[in-house]
């Protein structure tokens, strides 16, 4: 039997050889694309200064933060330098770009302390729950308090609960002490700032207080 006449003994189909192209072009892509990072540094605010303010005016003020007034800015930096300080951009998007004379180092401290404040505002603060009750054992009673340090250490909320069962709903009292001596442990560690955001409260149940640290 012959060959069919246009097409060689072994030859691989176009059609297939396409796809098999197609597919590895593809895999080759995959390998060699890469999200680009990002840089954190492009949401902060950037802050020109000295030679790289771009404005050929500015509204300049002084070390002593009193208003100088409209100036080109090279006289604006030469006033800063005589000065022994920076010439610092504080608020570029103005008609006229408004200028500080400041010392940039502390400038710049001053900024970062005020986004790390920032973030530990808008960290979410979560309230975690600690039971205590009348017969909680000595043991048992350090371990609930280093829990609780633990907690307001990293910035969150501290309840209380201690619940009353049966004959014990008698002994409202006691209950009061045992939560009060867990109070005065944690207000003696001394890197802690504990303030009460819900006061000693009765419940049904029993008793409940939500404590925070306010420690800087």
């Amino acid at each position: 039997m012959r060959p069919c006449q246009g097409r060689e003994t072994g030859s691989i189909p176009v059609t297939r050889s396409l796809f098999s192209i197609k597919i590895n072009f593809h895999k080759k892509m995959r390998r060699k694309f890469r999200f680009p990072k990002v840089d954190k540094r492009q949401n902060e605010k950037q802050f020109n200064a000295n030679e790289k303010i771009r404005a050929e005016k500015v509204f300049l003020i002084n070390e002593d933060g009193e208003n100088v007034g409209v100036m080109e800015t090279y006289k604006a930096l030469q006033i800063a330098q005589e000065a022994g300080f920076d010439l610092v951009e504080v608020n570029p998007k103005a008609e006229i770009p408004v200028v500080k004379i400041l010392d940039l180092g502390q400038f710049k401290y001053e900024q970062d302390k005020k986004r790390h404040k920032q973030k530990v505002l808008q960290k979410k603060v979560e309230i975690k729950n600690i039971k205590v009750s009348l017969r909680i054992s000595g043991h048992d009673f350090d371990v609930r308090v280093e829990q609780a340090v633990k907690f307001l250490t990293k910035g969150n909320k501290v309840k209380i609960d201690l619940n009353l069962r049966g004959r014990e709903k008698q002994h409202f009292d006691k209950a009061r002490e045992v939560i009060s001596d867990f109070l005065l442990r944690l207000k003696s560690n001394g890197d802690l700032s504990i303030e009460e955001e819900q006061v000693l409260t009765k419940q049904p149940g029993g008793y409940t207080m939500i404590l925070a640290n306010k420690a800087k």
